[in-house]
C-alpha cells in the first residue's frame, strides 16, 4: 500500500523537543490516537514499544520505521515526523535518526503490513526525496513532498 493513502496532513510534522526514542514514540502514539479514537494513547504506545523490544526499527541513514499492530482497526495509519535534531535510536548503522515514518496496521492483515513496510522503505531509499524531506520548511511542505514522491 502506498504511503499517500494512509498518511494525513495532520499526521505529518516537523518535530521539536523530542530528545529520546521514547519521546518520539510517545509523539507518534499521541498523533495516532487522534486518528484512532477506539484506541488509547497507551495501547498504541505499547504496540510500538513491543515491536522495538524485538529489535530497533532504525533502518540506517538516519531513518526509522517504527510500527505496530492493533486490533479493531480497519486500515493502516501512518505518522511521519522529521526531527530538527537527530536522536540516538539504536539504528542498525549506529547513526542517530531524524526521519520517522511510523505505521500502525490491523493485526489481522499481515500481508498489508509487509507490503506497506516495503513501499515505505523503497520511498525512503530515494536520496533526492530524503534531501527534500530534511529541507522541508513546514509541516505542509513536508506533507506535499511525501504526496509527490
Amino acid at each position: 500500500m502506498n504511503l499517500k493513502f494512509i498518511l494525513q496532513p495532520e499526521s505529518t510534522k516537523r518535530l521539536t523537543g523530542c530528545a529520546s526514542k521514547k519521546k518520539v514514540l510517545e509523539k507518534i502514539a499521541l498523533l495516532a490516537s487522534e486518528q484512532l479514537p477506539d484506541h488509547s494513547f497507551n495501547d498504541i504506545l505499547e504496540s510500538l514499544m513491543s515491536r522495538e523490544r524485538l529489535g530497533s526499527t532504525g533502518i540506517g541513514n538516519g531513518i526509522a520505521i517504527p510500527h505496530g499492530k492493533l486490533t479493531n482497526i480497519k486500515k493502516a495509519v501512518a505518522i511521519f515526523l522529521v526531527s530538527a535534531d537527530a536522536i540516538n535510536y539504536d539504528a542498525i548503522d549506529k547513526r542517530p535518526v531524524d526521519i520517522f515514518c511510523a505505521l500502525l496496521v490491523p493485526a489481522d492483515q499481515c500481508d498489508t503490513h509487509l507490503s506497506t513496510l516495503a513501499s515505505i522503505a523503497k520511498l525512503l531509499d530515494n536520496k533526492e526525496t530524503i534531501k527534500k524531506i530534511r529541507r522541508a520548511d513546514s509541516d505542509l511542505d513536508l506533507y506535499n513532498i511525501l504526496e509527490a514522491a
